[in-house]
């Protein structure tokens, strides 16, 4: 992730659960990965090659999407393409999960009920 004063860190693991979702609507390559991400987020997160890349080969060794060389019809070179296996959906069930526990758990700290 690029990083710059006004932007937020991504917490650890969190750009593994951004590429699994991502990977929900389909296969992609590398670019189409980080641009939807920066666009999903109106470029609030910025995905870098130095963080996109060793989390997709993390992935793949997970063996949460597979990756295949593949030439697209209006291209005249190959882009590797990753896609999401059975396990990756199971994992990116697990950690929206956990994701969400720690989103409310952290919106109770900065946001307390009245009286408590």
């Amino acid at each position: 992730m690029t990083r710059s004063a006004d932007r937020p860190e991504l917490l650890k693991g969190t750009l593994d659960m951004l590429i699994l979702r991502t990977l929900l609507l389909g296969a992609a390559h590398g670019r189409q990965i980080a641009k939807h991400i920066e666009r999903s987020t109106d470029d609030v997160l910025r995905v870098d090659h130095g963080s996109l890349y060793p989390a997709l080969h993390r992935l793949v060794k997970n063996g949460w999407i597979t990756a295949e060389w593949k030439t697209p019809k209006d291209r005249n070179r190959e882009f590797k393409f990753y896609s999401l296996t059975p396990g990756g959906r199971r994992q990116l069930r697990a950690e929206e999960s956990k994701w969400n526990q720690l989103a409310r758990a952290i919106g109770q700290v900065m946001r307390p009920v009245e009286g408590t």
